[in-house]
């Protein structure tokens, strides 16, 4: 692959390993907050710190856990490995290792008809079709100021909605469009009043955000939220709207149109506007977190300690284990090298030289003296002085080499001749 410029502008930032961490624990932990979890324990270990760590697994992933000593009451069964339990959490990472782990806070063993169906064949119809696509969804607005509802006239949702939204927010404009929500044509006026109130008109100012909703039901009840006439008016609705059909368990094909579902119509009052509670809720999140840092720090640092003090402990233990083999080491070697040891040996052998010398016959060194007078006297005969007192000479060049033959001598060459009793020079004519 041929790497071009366009390809390093894009790679152009560098993370740090810290910094690709830090924001890999910052994106588990806003996406999974809090979670349950089941699964097989293994490799189960309960530190002296009184911190438990193991690790959940299926036939096809494993997650490391963490239990620490202040989180959770002592339970009533010692967990071992190969236990099946479900874990309550939050994915956090530790980031010493670079690998996410979950923080357990519970632990415990783990011990429709025609109508339904026509609900599943319309709901893969419009989710085909791209209804139901999240990306199509809008955002509400943080702070709207005036609102279209869509419900009935005499329903306890609507009670239930305007007694919210009054305490959360006097200052909002409410625009009710009442229909039937229940019975033959219903679904017909539902989609009508939702495009009466997204459609700019003369007699009311622009809303800018719909809820559609009615109270808790059957699926019979409900059906009128089920029909493709009310599902495309949502669609095609200029204004983002709210869905809040029924209760919690409910769920009708106008809520995966809509832009939000709510679960419950007070449900929907409290999303569609904030107030002083939300904000007093938002300061006490951010303290929350603020803590929960505080704390994953703490307990990062603890863990950090934990393996810090088994890899002290496993090295000084081999520190030990080294040291112990030098000094046996050094034993053997001073023992092998003990002075008494060498101060017998060297003892021994003057004894066994004393020995020798006493041994020695007393003639041996007056014959050695008398072989070294006669040898002494063989040189002072033979040797060159004696020579030259019998008469002989030796010449020698100027640079000091001997004269053997008339070939190593030439004419005006300068010689010296050595007697018995001095030297004098020539030259040779």
């Amino acid at each position: 692959m041929q790497l071009t410029a366009d390809f390093f502008q894009q790679a152009a930032k560098v993370f740090t390993v810290s910094e690709l961490t830090r924001s890999i624990r910052s994106t588990l932990e806003t996406r999974f907050a809090a979670v349950w979890v089941q699964g097989e324990i293994s490799n189960y270990k309960l530190h002296p710190s009184g911190h438990q760590y193991f690790t959940l697994k299926d036939h096809r992933a494993q997650i490391s856990c963490v239990i620490w000593r202040d989180t959770m009451l002592p339970l009533r069964q010692r967990l071992a490995d190969g236990a099946q339990v479900q874990v309550y959490g939050t994915v956090t990472v530790f980031e010493a290792r670079g690998q996410y782990q979950l923080n357990v806070q519970i632990l415990q063993p783990r011990g429709a008809g025609l109508l339904q169906a026509k609900f599943e064949a319309l709901k893969r119809k419009l989710e085909a079709e791209g209804l139901f696509a999240p990306e199509r969804k809008r955002p509400l607005p943080k702070l709207p100021r005036r609102i279209g509802i869509v419900t009935s006239r005499g329903g306890a949702a609507i009670r239930d909605m305007l007694n919210v939204l009054r305490r959360r927010a006097p200052w909002l404009q409410i625009l009710i469009n009442p229909v039937r929500v229940q019975g033959t044509g219903a679904a017909q006026e539902v989609a009508v009043a939702i495009r009466e109130l997204a459609t700019p008109n003369e007699s009311f100012a622009p809303v800018e955000l719909i809820v559609v909703t009615r109270g808790g039901g059957s699926i019979e009840d409900l059906w009128e939220f089920n029909e493709e006439i009310v599902a495309r008016a949502i669609f095609h609705s200029a204004v983002p709207i709210v869905s809040a059909v029924g209760h919690e368990i409910d769920f009708t094909i106008s809520d995966f149109v809509a832009d939000l579902r709510a679960p419950t119509p007070s449900a929907a009052a409290e999303l569609v506007v904030p107030d002083v509670i939300d904000l007093q809720r938002q300061i006490e999140r951010c303290a929350r977190s603020l803590g929960n840092q505080l704390l994953n720090g703490v307990r990062d640092a603890q863990q950090r300690l934990d393996h810090a003090r088994e890899t002290l402990q496993r090295c000084l233990a081999h520190k030990i284990d080294a040291y112990r083999s030098g000094v046996v080491h050094a034993v053997r070697v001073l023992q092998a090298r003990s002075p008494l040891r060498e101060l017998m040996m060297r003892r021994n052998r003057f004894a066994d030289l004393h020995r020798r010398l006493v041994a020695c016959p007393s003639g041996l060194l007056e014959n050695a003296q008398h072989r070294f007078q006669r040898v002494e006297g063989i040189l002072r005969v033979l040797g060159p002085d004696a020579t030259l007192r019998r008469g002989y000479s030796i010449t020698t060049t100027d640079r000091g080499q001997i004269v053997r033959s008339t070939t190593d001598i030439e004419s005006k060459m300068k010689i010296r001749t050595r007697v018995s009793d001095g030297e004098f020079g020539s030259e040779v004519l």
